[in-house]
């Protein structure tokens, strides 16, 4: 494909649970997280117009540290998005049980060899006037039972279109799912 041809492509939006994106933002748990940063990286390296969606994860996956015995202890791996990623000028409301959550955006840039910049939104749902447990449903990635993986799943599909939408990047867009969980795009 040339440049000119992809410049005409539409925007893929890629929505993934999780995205390496910095070995200091703790956003992925291993194997599929790592090729979602793969995947930005090459498309950014190519020019390609791609938009990626992702959960903030404040407290991230886990840290894992293995005893002189072998066994396996976990911590968590807390970080500070302000100090790491820009605020997107985008806040949404969407509907979880009934009630009103609200949506904020972080952003962060993945620049290619030739200049051309990928941005990563990072939903985030630690926003004043939620309520305490809405306002956990972006920290912990793949935490929590089925109920709240369910809630996690609409912040990133309902609110990852509501969030492109408000961005000016809703139209137009070939919707690309790196698995399941964004499913309720």
């Amino acid at each position: 494909m040339t440049l000119p041809a992809i410049a005409r492509m539409p925007t893929v939006a890629y929505f993934s649970m999780e995205i390496h994106l910095d070995d200091r933002i703790p956003t992925y748990s291993g194997g599929l997280g790592v090729l979602a940063g793969d995947t930005l990286r090459a498309a950014a390296d190519l020019g390609v117009p791609v938009v990626a969606v992702t959960l903030i994860d404040r407290k991230g996956y886990f840290h894992q540290r293995l005893d002189e015995w072998g066994s396996q202890s976990e911590s968590q791996s807390t970080w500070h998005p302000e100090h790491r990623l820009e605020p997107a000028c985008a806040r949404v409301s969407i509907t979880i049980e009934g009630r009103p959550v609200a949506v904020r955006a972080w952003r962060y840039p993945v620049r290619g060899i030739k200049g051309h910049t990928v941005p990563v939104f990072l939903l985030d749902t630690d926003v004043p006037g939620n309520s305490s447990w809405d306002r956990t449903l972006t920290d912990h990635l793949y935490g929590g039972d089925d109920h709240y993986r369910l809630c996690q799943e609409a912040v990133l599909g309902i609110g990852g279109a509501e969030i492109m939408r408000a961005l000016g990047r809703g139209a137009n867009n070939t919707y690309h799912l790196n698995e399941g969980h964004a499913s309720l795009l």
